[in-house]
């Protein structure tokens, strides 16, 4: 079936430099694709952040440049990270984001912000993103996916569907299992499936008391300013059937996916998971279990790089600056090797 024709590139609302661009879905939703294209000479890295070696630049030839980066929010989130974009434009990348069906720019009134019954039915969104990149022409760049928590486990369970189609991925504190453990996911998933089938909008309890929010948020502790439609304080209402999405999602992962691409992930050193507030928080990933994630890392393929950053947050991208760029100077590294040359 034909795709709808693009609506054409319009400036996006984090100012010069970036745009977006609607792609109409099946079923009439709507996708957001944000690109990144600063003027020649303002392509500036963070502070304190190294650059690929010059040797190394010419994407999966060598390095960064030549790619195509797809970056992928994670849950109650949309893309915002500036910085991000401009880190990969300086390394030589053409940066891209997708705002998800039901996220962010993408949420339309009326729609449940979130909502989805598996994590396949963002195929779509991908595939309509990446052809609006360009992705299917013979002279493509190599594609390099980014995905932040549920967006690295719905990156990671397409690329295991579409072998041949991503370079390389990197996975930023990715919801790859369950906090409680594997075992806890699987005595639940049956109860949860079961319910999802018969009533897939029953919300489940909140769990999230905004402490998240709190270290993030510049009108809190934090540094950050966004959207709190698109990203409220305390999350979006988890449904049912978002979570026996996610569950089976990450019960492929648990079988082993064998990526046959190099693939790193970006963890925090630490975890802090109580409801209540503590200074703990600011240097933790509140969200995940970081060792139950970095242990099920190695189920993603035969070739995983697991970095663990000391005080990062669950974005790890939104961390302190130093944090950050520890965080940024780990992917140059890991570029610098595992992106060379394989001639």
């Amino acid at each position: 079936m034909a795709r709808p024709p693009l609506r054409g590139w319009e400036p996006d609302i984090l100012g010069e430099g970036f745009e977006q661009l609607t792609l109409d879905l099946p079923g009439g939703n709507v996708a957001t694709l944000v690109r990144y294209t600063p003027a020649p000479g303002n392509e500036v890295l963070p502070a304190g952040v190294r650059q690929v070696p010059e040797l190394m630049l010419s994407g999966v030839d060598a390095g960064s440049e030549g790619l195509d980066v797809l970056y992928v929010h994670g849950w109650s989130d949309y893309f915002f990270q500036t910085e991000l974009a401009r880190y990969w434009a300086a390394q030589g990348a053409r940066f891209f984001a997708l705002d998800l069906h039901n996220y962010g720019r993408s949420l339309r009134p009326g729609q449940e912000p979130g909502y989805v019954q598996s994590l396949s039915d963002y195929d779509a969104d991908l595939e309509a993103a990446l052809d609006a990149m360009g992705q299917g022409a013979a002279d493509a760049r190599p594609l390099l996916l980014l995905g932040h928590s549920t967006g690295g486990l719905t990156l990671s369970t397409w690329a295991y569907r579409h072998p041949g189609r991503a370079a390389a991925l990197i996975l930023n504190s990715p919801w790859l299992e369950f906090q409680a453990t594997e075992l806890a996911r699987r005595m639940i998933s049956p109860l949860v499936s079961m319910q999802a089938q018969r009533r897939p909008r029953m919300p489940l309890p909140p769990v999230d008391p905004g402490i998240y929010s709190r270290t993030v948020s510049a009108a809190f502790s934090g540094e950050w300013n966004y959207n709190t439609q698109w990203r409220p304080v305390r999350g979006f209402p988890v449904t049912v059937a978002f979570l026996n999405a996610v569950f089976s999602a990450q019960a492929t992962v648990a079988t082993g996916l064998r990526l046959n691409v190099p693939v790193l992930v970006l963890l925090s050193d630490k975890s802090y998971l109580h409801p209540r507030w503590s200074e703990d928080a600011e240097r933790s990933d509140v969200a995940l279990d970081v060792n139950v994630v970095a242990h099920r890392a190695l189920s993603l393929g035969p070739s995983v790089s697991v970095v663990r950053i000391a005080n990062a947050m669950h974005d790890v991208f939104l961390s302190a600056p130093v944090v950050r760029a520890q965080a940024y100077n780990a992917i140059t590294r890991w570029s610098g090797g595992y992106l060379r040359s394989r001639a």
